[in-house]
């Protein structure tokens, strides 16, 4: 039992009256405790749901992320004019409505706009559709990369993926307690502002409740980060909603970290106000397929609507409706295709050269 451990639970754990929130090097400390398994696993289920129970601080995931960045991977920075743009999505996936950010990920680097984003496999408590599976269907297989291999891709294309079974195997453990628990605990929302990049980066971070917005505001601010937007998105994620108005934080230009507020509304961009729902994975790879060959769908109209605003956010577009008309126009010319092929035969080629790599037999030389 680690008795240092033990004090920081308490100090969570104590109930409304006399429980204290953890300051950033206490919360780092925690993280890294839990992560390298130096508190029992009691100290743990107990820390995690207190900790939920209470809700975390800013300042307590900005000392979550401290331990990351300490423990976990990073890509190496890459040759861009453009900071890189991180996508933060829940870990536990999709269920209710189809996502579509793999398209505007294309869609972007396809314009010259990097993008990195993160995940495993289907994890607790949704056990949604995550988004590796995605990039699967499409023939884009993460999941056999070590970071050097993942780095090499990123850098080629404009597009990574920090797969952390493979990259962050420190992090296995908290799933197997979140499933245990049955509730996210504060994990879940420092993953969304998590940033596995060394460089220069945009981080996007989707949430369904407002309080989280604050959350990272204060968590981001404390760590020095100036670049970055909220989305009120799909299921917590950075996809736009298209059945109501979609509520965007954008940081000020100032070193205040207030944030701008930015609403949108679909119709007034001729979109209608309807999701897409998610039905079978096979059947979101089929209509997104459809997306890349530029044939009209639903789900063509959501492509269109979250790539127009990204592409506007990253400076490329001047504003919405030509972000819309570039978005386009990148789908019809089938230049996003052809991101998605160069991606998909870039990540098998290194995927092969790790297997031969591994399959090679040690010789021993005699003399």
């Amino acid at each position: 039992m680690s008795n240092v451990f033990r004090e920081l639970l308490k100090k969570v754990g104590s109930g409304n009256h006399t429980g204290e929130n953890l300051t950033r090097e206490e919360a780092a400390a925690a993280t890294k405790m839990i992560l390298l398994g130096e508190a029992t696993p009691v100290q743990i289920g107990a820390f995690l749901i207190a900790h939920r129970i209470k809700r975390p601080t800013g300042e307590e995931l900005a000392g979550m992320l401290d331990a990351y960045d300490e423990l976990g991977p990073k890509l190496k920075p890459i040759a861009s004019p453009r900071s890189i743009m991180v996508l933060g999505i829940p870990y536990d996936g999709r269920t209710r409505t189809a996502p579509i950010s793999p398209i505007t990920a294309l869609l972007l680097a396809t314009a010259g706009q990097p993008v990195l984003m993160h995940g495993g496999d289907r994890l607790p408590t949704k056990y949604g559709l995550p988004l590796v599976e995605v990039w699967q269907g499409l023939g884009v297989d993460w999941t056999g990369l070590p970071l050097e291999k993942t780095q090499q891709v990123f850098e080629q294309t404009g597009i990574g993926f920090v797969y952390t079974p493979q990259h962050f195997p420190l992090t296995q453990s908290i799933w197997e307690y979140r499933d245990q628990l049955g509730k996210r605990p504060p994990f879940a929302t420092m993953e969304l502002i998590w940033c596995p990049y060394a460089g220069d980066a945009h981080i996007v971070a989707g949430y369904v409740h407002p309080p989280t917005e604050a959350m990272f505001q204060e968590a981001l601010a404390r760590r020095g980060v100036t670049n970055f937007t909220t989305i009120k998105g799909l299921e917590g994620s950075c996809d736009l909603p298209r059945d109501r108005t979609a509520i965007i934080g954008l940081l000020k230009p100032a070193t205040t970290h207030e944030i701008e507020r930015l609403h949108l509304v679909p119709r007034e961009y001729g979109f209608t106000t309807k999701n897409v729902p998610l039905d079978t994975t096979e059947e979101l790879v089929v209509q997104m397929q459809g997306v890349l060959q530029a044939i009209p769908s639903e789900l063509m109209q959501t492509a269109l609507w979250n790539g127009g605003f990204y592409l506007w956010r990253s400076g490329i577009c001047s504003d919405m409706r030509s972000g819309i008309a570039q978005a386009e126009e990148l789908l019809t010319s089938g230049a996003v295709a052809a991101k998605l092929q160069e991606i998909s035969s870039l990540v098998q080629s290194q995927a092969s050269m790790v297997n031969r790599c591994t399959d090679v037999p040690w010789r021993v030389s005699t003399f």
